[in-house]
Order: structure tokens, then sequence, then C-alpha cells
């Protein structure tokens, strides 16, 4: 609460001098097209964000407050806020409260100082977050929610800009208007995250090829990422010459430069719907947030440097230089605020908070919404196929059903995807509507992320498993937090397609086969789906995708590579493994088993590939006289442990067969869940992969759960050899 005191009377004090800060450029208001009137609203703006900065340290002083990372520095970004139109969607730094409270401004009925409190405070009646998170976001001011974010909402900006040009090649609709270009901000820090680079190089990538891209990224460049300065020249270094983006820079210190480079970038992006780095020079004040004691790091000289370039005082003395305030009404102007702030802080802390986990938890899936899938029309082709065959007919069918859905993935177009899954869809929809992405699973997660939010449904290609984990933040931290984050204002439905998992004969080494897939069942909200074989993938896909529309949920899928192609099931030439296509209205509702046999012996649950090597075990194990039942879990969060129990209560012993690693592997989950319903532990056992990566060559499956080995599990749970 010192500190805050301090920080206001060192402001006070600075108005009664005459050596206020000037700005680097003399601009006059004419001369940028700004009036006397819009100048005052931008720095009354100013004021009220840096005064709920230094609100929020006295709320967390009292302990009433819990989120203290503020705007101090950077409160020029209310130009930028005026410079675009308030439905232009906006992913903000979180520094940029001004940015929100002015665009406030210019829409009806709006209460920022309110809502920006109620967030401090965590309170329940937060309108975008209700509690859950301090965060920057409306939805009547075209603001999606961000958090703390390092640079992760950027390629989902770069994909809204993207579905703008989409929509208009579908023929209008969407979450906003086809004219409508996309701000996203960041620090200088989180410049040099990679998925930043990632999303400047996805958005130049486009851009270069010609492909519309209505985007303005803006770099609030304070010079430092927490303690770690940003060595001073490289971000103008690194994206001046930059080929597919227009770069621009302004004084993010001084409102008018902020204006006129806010201004030329908002025309670039809007006439010639192409991206523009907008770098915009700015201090950062009060440390990096209220428990950051930046002397330790930094000299009392800097400190002072900076203080001493305060973008309040660079205004106080603009409205000065040009006849509008003196130093009296600003001050005037600075304390009124206050204590408006201060008023509307009182009534805000006695709002009521969060109170029991259901409310926590209550936006993590999303409201449903009127499905757009038109009647199915064709003939369905009744030849038995194996899986890759079945998956691309279904991905016809629902392609010509949703007219907003899209796919995106590497090479799924011209080449059919590696596994020839998606063949012939590009031919017949068009590459709008199933794109060739760039090398970069970040980019295309983000692309589909941006796609959804503007009201599309996509489906999206990880081509194998592996490569999914240096971009799974962007359904950790992006994809399944969004509705967490908005109280289900706004959601972002798609389905990830993911060929994974191994048995492919030795082909491809580890990164053509991993069985690591916890990362994906512990993220809240987000659903997993793994088929057995071809008529449960397409029954799979086809509730996903209504569940993307209908239910604007995040479905995963994680196809078996190895069944892709695979004809055979119990001995070879059987043919066996091909099905028929089921047709367009079968659909595998989740937590819906699959069962083989009604054996009471042994149960044995499995999913993927384990029941294909379940299958062919049993045949050995009922030769041996042991009756078995076969349980395919089909989906992999969300299990119903109850209605799993009950399947396979009437069984004398129960094996869980899971192809995935034994550490942090759904068989842990399962037993566990049984043991729970009440299932003695002697009755139950389990056959997992090893902790290991899967080898090259034959020793792939040496690790992986074989016929053989469930063979042997099973006879000595049953008390007939085996171990």
């Amino acid at each position: 609460m010192a500190d805050a005191v301090s920080q206001e009377q060192r402001f006070l004090d600075a108005l009664q001098r005459d050596d206020w800060p000037a700005p680097d450029q003399d601009h006059g208001l004419d001369e940028v097209g700004l009036d006397a009137a819009a100048l005052i609203e931008l720095f009354e703006s100013q004021l009220i964000s840096r005064h709920l900065d230094l609100e929020a340290r006295r709320l967390q002083a009292r302990g009433q407050g819990f989120y203290t990372i503020g705007s101090a520095g950077h409160e020029g970004n209310a130009a930028i806020a005026r410079a675009f139109r308030p439905d232009d969607p906006a992913f903000l730094h979180y520094r940029d409260a001004a940015f929100l409270i002015q665009r406030s401004r210019a829409v009806a009925d709006q209460t920022p100082i309110r809502d920006l409190l109620l967030s401090f405070v965590a309170s329940a009646a937060d309108p975008i977050s209700g509690g859950r998170h301090k965060v920057l976001g409306s939805r009547a001011l075209h603001i999606p929610p961000q958090t703390s974010t390092i640079a992760s909402h950027l390629p989902k900006a770069v994909g809204a800009a993207h579905g703008l040009g989409l929509w208009r090649r579908l023929g209008g609709g969407g979450e906003w208007s086809a004219d409508s270009v996309v701000i996203c901000s960041f620090g200088d820090a989180s410049f040099n995250h990679s998925t930043a680079q990632g999303a400047l190089n996805a958005a130049g990538w486009a851009a270069f090829q010609g492909a519309p891209m209505p985007l303005v990224m803006v770099c609030e460049d304070n010079g430092l990422g927490v303690s770690m300065p940003t060595p001073p020249g490289w971000i103008a270094a690194s994206m001046r010459a930059r080929p597919g983006i227009h770069y621009l820079a302004g004084d993010g210190l001084d409102l008018l430069d902020t204006w006129r480079a806010a201004r030329e970038a908002a025309h670039i992006a809007r006439i010639r719907r192409q991206p523009v780095f907008l770098h915009l020079r700015c201090v950062r004040l009060f440390g990096h947030a209220g428990s950051d004691a930046e002397q330790a790091y930094r000299s009392a000289a800097r400190i002072a440097a900076d203080e001493a370039r305060d973008p309040l005082l660079v205004s106080a003395g603009l409205l000065r230089r040009h006849g509008l305030l003196s130093a009296d009404e600003i001050a005037e102007r600075y304390r009124a605020i206050g204590d408006r702030v201060a008023r509307e802080a009182e009534w805000a802390v006695g709002q009521p908070k969060l109170e029991r986990a259901a409310q926590v938890m209550a936006s993590i899936v999303p409201p449903p919404r009127a499905g757009r899938r038109q009647a199915w029309q064709g003939e369905v082709d009744a030849t038995p196929a194996p899986m890759a065959r079945l998956i691309n007919q279904a991905l016809a069918r629902l392609m010509a059903r949703y007219p907003h859905l899209v796919m995106a993935g590497e090479d799924i177009g011209r080449k059919g995807g590696v596994y020839g899954v998606t063949q012939r869809l590009q031919a017949r929809f068009g590459p709008h509507r199933v794109i060739d992405t760039l090398l970069d699973e970040q980019s295309i997660l983000g692309l589909g992320i941006g796609l959804a939010q503007s009201g599309l449904v996509p489906i999206l290609e990880i081509q194998f498993l592996a490569y999914l984990h240096n971009a799974e933040d962007q359904l950790r931290g992006e994809a399944a937090t969004l509705s967490f984050f908005s109280c289900g204002q706004y959601t972002n439905p798609l389905v990830v397609r993911i060929a994974g998992l191994g048995y492919q004969k030795g082909f491809g080494g580890h990164f053509h086969n991993d069985n690591a897939i916890a990362v994906l069942r512990d993220i809240p909200g987000l659903l997993v789906a793994c088929p057995s074989g071809g008529v449960e993938a397409v029954g799979l896909l086809q509730e996903a995708v209504r569940l993307a529309d209908e239910e604007q949920r995040v479905v995963v899928i994680l196809e078996p590579i190895a069944r892709y192609h695979g004809r055979d099931l119990l001995e070879e030439g059987d043919e066996r493994a091909c099905g028929v296509d089921p047709g367009p209205d079968y659909r595998l509702a989740v937590g819906e088993f699959g069962q083989w046999g009604e054996g009471r012996d042994l149960a044995i649950v499995s999913y993927g590939n384990g029941v294909h090597l379940s299958r062919r075990a049993a045949v050995r194990l009922e030769a041996e006289g042991i009756a078995v039942r076969i349980i395919d879990l089909r989906w992999l969060t969300t299990i119903d442990h109850a209605a799993l129990h009950d399947r396979v209560a009437e069984c004398a012993r129960v094996l869980v067969v899971d192809e995935c690693r034994r550490s942090g592997s759904l068989s842990e989950e399962l037993i566990t869940g049984l043991v729970e319903g009440g299932m003695a532990g002697e009755r139950l056992a389990r056959l997992t992969a090893e902790d290991s990566f899967i080898a090259l060559g034959p020793a792939a499956t040496l690790t992986l759960p074989s016929v053989e080995g469930i063979v042997e599990r099973a006879l000595g749970l049953v008390g007939r050899g085996g171990r």
C-alpha cells in the first residue's frame, strides 16, 4: 500500500514541475487526425488503467486482491483501441487494460472499472471469467479472454485472421465481419518464444503466397522479460525484413504517435488484407508484478530513468502543450478518477466469490448450440474396406453435410495424407476447405482454434502422435481453457485427428510409434477417443464432429496407424478386419463401450490395438476352455466406471490390456475405478507397455503388449499357469 501511495505522489509532484518528458516527435493534432476531445478521452482511459493498477496493489496488501500484473507504462495502447473498430477481434496482452477501457467507450452499457475490479478480487460476479482468473476479456467488446500467456494466443490470432478470408469464400457468416481486422498484442520477451516465432512465420508464409491475412501483431516493447533485458534493437532487426509482413514502429509513450502508427497498421490490414507487425516502445513501471522487487536486478538509476518517461506524464505534457488542460486540471482529473476507482473497489470486495468446486468447474464444458448438419443425400459404399478407407469415406460425407467444416494439416491435400486417409478430398472440396499447412504443429492447432473461434468447425490432422508434444500447450492452455475462462461465452470447437501408437512392424522408430497419451487425458474438458477398427472409427469421427458442432467440444481422435490398412483379424487372409461403412447416422456416444463375447471366466478391457491383440488372444484362451468377453473402451476420457464395473462384474477375473506405458497410463485409472467399485484386487490384473520409448526394426514390439503376453497373463490370472 505504501508503494501505491508513493507512486501516486510521484506523479502528482511531477505535474508541478516544468520538465515533463516530451515525445520524440512533435505531432500536431491535425497532422495525425485526432481532435482535442479524443486526446482528453484517451488520457482519461490511461488514468483509469493506472488507478486500477494501484488499487490492485492496495487490495493485495489488504488480502482482498489476487492479481497485480499491471499495465503501468503500457497505457498508450488506449490509442490502439481507438484506431480500430470495436468489433475487430482483439487477443490482448495482459498489460492492455487501457485498450479494454478505451474500447468500452465505443460500446453502450459498459462498466470496465467494475468489471476489472471484480476480476482482481476473484468475484463470481466478474462478467467474463466468473472469478476463475483475472483476464482481459469481454464478449460485447469482441475481446476473447487471455490469461498470462507467453505468446500462446498468437497462433490462434493467425487462425482467426485466416478465418475471415475463408468465410468470404464460403459466402459469409462467422463470428466477425468479413472486413474485420484481428489484433493480437504481446511483449518483447514473448516475441522470443517459439510459439510467437511460429505464428509470425505462419502469418508471413501465408501472406507471401497471397493468402488474405488481415492481422495486426502489436509488440509492446518495454525492454524487459521479468528480470532479463531484451537486447536494444533486437526486435526491429528481427522484423524489419521479415518476408510477407509489414513492419511499423511507434512511440508507445506518445499517444499521438501511437495513434498515427496504429491507424496506418489498421489501414494496411483492412484494405490490403496483409499482416502488420506494429512495434511500440514502452516502459515497464512498478516491476513485473506486485511481488517483484526489481531493485534486486535493476539499478536505481535505470528504474528512475523509466519513471521519468512515464507515459501519463508524456500525455499530460501533450495536453498542456496543445492548450487543452492545465497542470491543476490534470491533477484534479487524476484525483477524481482515483476516488471513483477506490469507491468501486469497496463495492467489488463485497461481491460473492466462488464457494464450491462445482461452481469453479461449471464452464469447463461449453453450452450447447443448434447443430448445422444438413441431410445426407448420397449413397453409402457397402464394399468392405480397412480403417483408412472407411475414415476417408466418412470425412467426405462429413464435409458434404457440414458446409462450415474445414480440414487442415500437413500433406493432407494434394498428397492425401501420409497414409492416404484424406485422398481426393482436396480435389472434391477445394484447397480452401482442405488446407495444406506448413510443417508446424503449433501453427496447425492455432489455425484450428482461430478458425473455430470464428464460427467454423475444423478437423485438424497431426501427422504423428510424437509431433504433438511440441505443440500440446495449444490444446492445454488455449483450446481447453477458453470456455472455462469466459463462462462459456467463447468457445473453439474442433476435432483433432492424430495418427499414433505402435505395431507398425518396426517402421519409423519412436517418432512414428508413440504410446504416450497421458498429456491428453489430463486436460480438463478435452475428450479423447481411440477406435479399434474401421466401423468404430467412423462412429467416433461422426460423433466427434457432432460434439464439436452442437456441444462445442474439443475432441481428439487417436487413430492407430497399424489398423489403417490392416485387413486381417484372426489369421492371415481372413479379411475380417475390413468393415462395411455403417452410414451417416452411426455415432458412438461418449462412454459407449463395445463388446465381443459373453464369457464369464475372463473379461479383457482394452482399446485401439489392444482390442485387436485381445481378440486374437481370445481364440487361444477359448481353446483352453476359458470363456472370454472383450470390452472396447473407445472413449479414453470421461469413462463411466460404474457402467464398466457392471459390464465385467459377473466375470471371475478382469485383465486390462493397455498398449500405453505403465506409468501414467489409462490402466491405472481403470484398475482404481474397479477397486473403488468394490471389486477385489485379486480378481484384477493389467498388462501394459514398458516405460520405454519404442525401438526401430524387429525390436519395436519388445516393449509392447503381445498376443503371447496377453495369453500368458490371462492364464496366470485364472490359475492355469503363466504369471
